[in-house]
């Protein structure tokens, strides 16, 4: 049977050119006037996906 992508992970996990995992920050969606501006700026931007998932990530993405 084939291996389906796991949707949930598509639409949180991005492949870079290089093939590398890339994602974006938690905490930046909602109730951000609460937040102060130094913590959402920080938020901005997509980081790598942490070296200890990055096996479990790219099954689920049917990339392994």
């Amino acid at each position: 049977m084939k291996q389906k992508t796991h949707k949930g992970m598509a639409k949180r996990v991005k492949i870079s050119g290089k093939g590398k995992l890339r994602r974006e920050r938690a905490g930046r969606r909602h109730l951000l006037e609460s937040k102060p501006s130094k913590r959402t700026r920080r938020l901005k931007g997509t980081v790598d996906v942490a070296s200890a998932d990055v096996k479990r990530v790219k099954r689920l993405l049917g990339k392994a």
